[in-house]
């Protein structure tokens, strides 16, 4: 094996690829949807990263600030 760090991610993929089949009941490649349908699924794939994205920094200030203070009143003390 070349690279772990690759072999996670395409475990990750297959994974991903089986959770789709066992729902959908059909393979990405055999699915004929129309662009429209696959431009949709994209967008809101999207719109869902965003909204992780959103989150993730809200925690990080949220941490950080945490930090910051635990930090000024350990100095204070």
């Amino acid at each position: 094996m070349r690279d772990k760090i690759i072999q996670q991610v395409v475990e990750k993929f297959q994974k991903r690829s089986d959770v789709g089949y066992k729902k959908y009941g059909i393979t990405l490649h055999d699915d004929v949807n129309h662009v429209d349908v696959w431009l949709t699924h994209l967008q809101e794939e999207l719109m869902d990263a965003v909204n992780y994205i959103e989150k993730l920094k809200t925690c990080l200030t949220e941490d950080f600030q945490e930090q910051l203070l635990k930090q000024y009143n350990e100095e204070k003390n």
